[in-house]
């Protein structure tokens, strides 16, 4: 089958971001300082590098890609490939008029989407001359690309992880120190805010909204360091549109469109650099495409969740951001897509769901929908993806069903944002549940 790998030529990469921010329904709400307390605002340009700070409100349609940058994302293998899922396909007995593809983000060095972002942030951080990064990480796939982009700039990097998901993956730990990082599990002693939750309880399994407060702490009683973030702010998800740009082209390549996208969604960096491009266009009129959030019930901030201001962090060191949230003290059950634990969507994503851009679906905490769809995938395409992208393969799989009992025509992408060679617990939990 001629259309089952589509590339990208070096030369086709492309060269500029798509920022959304121009062509929204609406104005996006700004980020906002509580009633009381400090500012947070004018916190922002103490942990924040200035040049992203500047993209982050950027009225601008088009940023320019720094020529050193797109030579980083080419060592990094872009442009990634889109496939055609046809194992997935004849194991669904999908008819010819149902069609199922996907970009394969796994294919970075870290074997996820971060590094997109990442090594963009870094080649600003060190132009401005900053010596250390530090951030938090859910699933460990941030921390990862961090530390990797913060190893090829020689600079040091601090990872707060969540402690549940710093507990399940040691591997993952090793790849991080292997790129120098330090890590840290989280709520940890080094921050006040750690002290504080371990006091009540030794065995907290944290959150990304804790970690994040720990990281940002660290930050602002250090010298020379920088906070850096993977997921929820606008230039990160701007980051990530090469994701989108390079899949628009590929299926103008084999002259067809998506009819429906989904991607895994926590804070939205990958569901976001997948389909904001696509968005743009629908929201000019013109495509009709549909996107599908696949969600876990652990943190259904786009299906539970309330559109409004909240912190972003769990320490409320943050400003208040308008987004769909479960609140900012949320924990939610842990699961092993511990990327997807966290309580607030984008606010980009969440003024795309509040106009109905974007359709979300919440699966169950036991995950078993979820296990089903990664065997289905692992044994008919071969390849293994992250525990959070199996949520994208499941509703990808749910729409492809839908299609094929209604008789019509479908195209659907989904996003897998990364690889599961890491993740050996849950394809463990994968072969006991589904035989």
């Amino acid at each position: 089958m001629r259309n089952a790998q589509i590339n990208l030529l070096p030369e086709e990469i492309p060269t500029k971001w798509y920022n959304i921010i121009p062509d929204l329904p609406e104005k996006l709400p700004p980020p906002i300082d509580p009633k009381d307390g400090e500012s947070r605002l004018k916190l922002l340009p103490k942990i924040l590098n200035p040049e992203c700070l500047k993209q982050e409100m950027s009225t601008e349609n088009w940023i320019t890609i720094p020529e050193e940058v797109i030579e980083l994302f080419l060592r990094a293998g872009r442009p990634r490939p889109l496939f055609r899922a046809v194992g997935l396909e004849k194991a669904l007995k999908l008819p010819k008029n149902v069609k199922l593809y996907y970009k394969s983000e796994f294919y970075s060095p870290t074997g996820s989407h971060k590094v997109n972002t990442a090594l963009a942030q870094l080649f600003y951080v060190k132009q401005q001359g900053y010596e250390r990064v530090v951030t938090e990480t859910g699933a460990g796939q941030w921390g990862s690309a961090l530390a990797y982009a913060a190893s090829l700039m020689d600079l040091k990097c601090t990872v707060y992880w969540v402690r549940a998901a710093h507990d399940l993956k040691p591997e993952r730990k090793v790849l991080m120190q292997s790129f120098g990082a330090e890590i840290f599990a989280s709520p940890s002693n080094r921050t006040k805010c750690g002290r504080e939750l371990l006091k009540k309880d030794p065995k907290h399994p944290g959150s990304l909204g804790i970690a994040i407060s720990e990281a940002i702490e660290d930050v602002l009683n250090s010298e020379k360091s920088v906070y850096c973030l993977g997921s929820v702010l606008n230039h990160v998800l701007m980051h990530q549109t090469i994701i989108g740009l390079e899949t628009m082209k590929q299926f103008e390549k084999i002259d067809e469109e998506p009819d429906v996208m989904t991607g895994c969604l926590g804070g939205g960096s990958n569901f976001g650099g997948f389909l904001l491009p696509f968005a743009g266009e629908v929201i000019k009129g013109k495509r009709n495409t549909r996107f599908i959030a696949a969600q876990s019930e652990s943190a259904p901030n786009l299906v539970k969740g309330e559109y409004r201001y909240d912190f972003a962090d769990h320490a409320e060191q943050t400003p208040l951001l308008k987004m769909f949230t479960l609140g900012h003290k949320h924990l939610g059950k842990p699961i092993f897509a511990e990327g997807l634990r966290y309580h607030g969507a984008a606010p980009l994503i969440s003024l795309l769901r509040k106009h109905n851009i974007i359709e979300a679906v919440a699966y169950s905490n036991d995950e078993k929908t979820i296990f089903e769809a990664a065997k289905l995938f692992v044994r008919n395409e071969g390849f293994l993806p992250a525990p959070e992208s199996c949520y994208a393969v499941r509703a990808a799989i749910d729409e492809a069903l839908k299609a094929k009992k209604e008789n019509r025509d479908c195209i659907i992408a989904m996003n897998i944002s990364g690889h599961g060679f890491l993740d050996m617990q849950f394809y463990t939990k994968v072969n006991e549940m589904v035989k």
